[in-house]
């Protein structure tokens, strides 16, 4: 047996953790559950009564126990059944109106009344007007209206069905159906002949190149479309592997053309679209939203604040805490409102604390990347989670959950704050070190001013960032290339010069 001292985390100092990691959305959507969940936690409004009573509070004045004697009074006030009366002949004295102009809530909606008479069916129980008038259709409700407006056998039009659910979202039938569709006629009963006829019907719906069952066939059904499948591009459209290593040579072999025309078919190649179901993608797409905000001042010198539109606005209602920990009675109520108290309390204060952590952290980034927000990437700095968090007096892992997940906004846009942070690359002569982000930007700049004829290697580019005093390695430039998506200088030849 000894005796040994021990680091315990708290649930409360892990709560407070999570809080200083999540994304303004995911803690919008963490609170918004404590709301439902704890009694004494209010959503911050001008008029709300919790708002009333802080403000109050503030002032002097303490309003709270007079708040709840009113409650009191009025919980123990039996109801008046005239105050409920609802029937037509109370509203229309109490409002002083008639209701004979008012839309009946039982009656039929005009939105509903367009769906019976299209559908042909009952009303549903969930049926959302608003929503269904604002939702758009995805591609396989695109392609099923299409099937009902054709005129076409029902044996034939039950087979299409089974086909259009097995597109993907991208608009290609799906690999097992492709694969298969001899058993696919074998399950449904009927012949090859009937499938094939179903699926060239579905092919012909549009977009065009919906229902293909791999590039190949997609590009050529768009071809068809445009009157434009020729032996030449077919021969082409064949060897689309030819085209992907730029073989030139090989595909005016093939296609038995010069390189004129060959420049032509490859243009409107690239014009296809590969991905028939693109318009109808409906992924949703997370906002970035700045949690600091960066603004010059008027004296030269910048200015950091909190977003307050990404900030929660969560109050502790004191006045509700006060008349319900007077009515508890037995020990199983007194434990849940302490509990419940003490969780919007810690709660408030974690908050408030990551509000100024994130002030913080967003303020010394602003003062050692100053280069940045006044000339540009360019001027980016090396800077590490370390040098933050010695500048600012707390531990590098809390600058780490401060910049996760967190952005900052500026009159050049809404960048991540774990951009800012990069490794130093060292200079070639006395200078100082140059930031990684600031290097792989110049990379960029001289590859996008380099002329058709002549073309810059990796060697070549090494040579141009050491004159500019960055020294650098040439397998750092071909990562920071790749990292770019920039291809290497034999593919740029190939695809800023003549064809061949």
């Amino acid at each position: 047996m000894r005796q040994a001292q021990s680091l315990v985390m708290t649930p409360q100092l892990l709560q407070a953790i999570r809080l200083l990691q999540m994304s303004s959305l995911e803690l919008s959507a963490w609170i918004s559950d404590e709301l439902e969940r704890n009694p004494f936690l209010e959503a911050e409004s001008p008029d709300s009564p919790a708002r009333q009573a802080e403000d109050n509070r503030r002032a002097g004045v303490d309003n709270a126990p007079a708040a709840a004697e009113g409650d009191a009074e009025k919980a123990e006030r039996p109801w008046d059944a005239a105050e409920l009366e609802t029937s037509r002949a109370a509203l229309e004295s109490n409002l002083d109106a008639s209701l004979d102009n008012t839309f009946d809530p039982d009656g039929p909606s005009l939105a509903y009344a367009g769906h019976a008479l299209s559908a042909g069916r009952g009303r549903p129980d969930d049926l959302d007007p608003f929503a269904r008038l604002a939702a758009a259709p995805d591609l396989r409700a695109h392609l099923r209206g299409q099937l009902g407006a054709a005129r076409i056998a029902p044996r034939l039009r039950l087979i299409a069905a089974v086909l259009i659910d097995a597109i993907t979202d991208a608009g290609y039938l799906d690999g097992d159906t492709a694969a298969d569709l001899d058993g696919l006629g074998q399950r449904l009963g009927v012949t090859r002949a009937e499938v094939d006829a179903a699926l060239a019907l579905v092919q012909g719906f549009d977009p065009p190149g919906v229902g293909a069952r791999d590039l190949a066939e997609c590009l050529a059904i768009q071809l068809r479309e445009k009157d434009r499948y020729d032996p030449a591009m077919a021969a082409m459209v064949a060897r689309l592997d030819l085209a992907a290593k730029r073989d030139f040579a090989a595909l005016r072999r093939i296609c038995g053309v010069d390189d004129a025309d060959l420049a032509d078919m490859l243009r409107e190649l690239r014009a296809l679209e590969p991905r028939p179901g693109r318009p109808f993608e409906t992924a949703p797409v997370t906002p970035l939203v700045a949690d600091a905000l960066v603004r010059r001042g008027t004296k030269g010198d910048w200015i950091v604040e909190l977003n307050s539109d990404a900030l929660p606005r969560v109050l502790v209602d004191r006045a509700w805490y006060a008349r319900v920990a007077r009515a508890a009675r037995g020990e199983a109520e007194k434990a849940f409102v302490s509990d419940a108290w003490q969780s919007a309390s810690w709660l408030h204060r974690s908050l408030d604390q990551r509000a100024r952590t994130i002030l913080a952290v967003a303020t010394e980034i602003v003062r050692q990347q100053e280069g940045f927000f006044a000339r540009g990437v360019a001027h980016l700095r090396p800077m590490t989670l370390k040098s933050v968090a010695d500048a600012i007096g707390m531990h590098e892992s809390t600058v780490s959950r401060v910049t996760a997940n967190k952005s900052l906004g500026c009159e050049r846009g809404v960048f991540e704050m774990k951009y800012f942070f990069s490794a130093a690359i060292a200079a070639s002569g006395a200078g100082e070190a140059h930031a990684a982000e600031a290097v792989r930007h110049r990379v960029r700049q001289l590859i996008e001013a380099e002329k058709p004829d002549a073309i810059l290697s990796d060697d070549a580019l090494v040579r141009m960032l050491r004159a500019d005093g960055v020294d650098i390695a040439r397998r750092t430039v071909a990562k920071y290339r790749e990292s770019l998506r920039i291809p290497s200088s034999v593919e740029r030849r190939r695809r800023k010069g003549a064809v061949g």
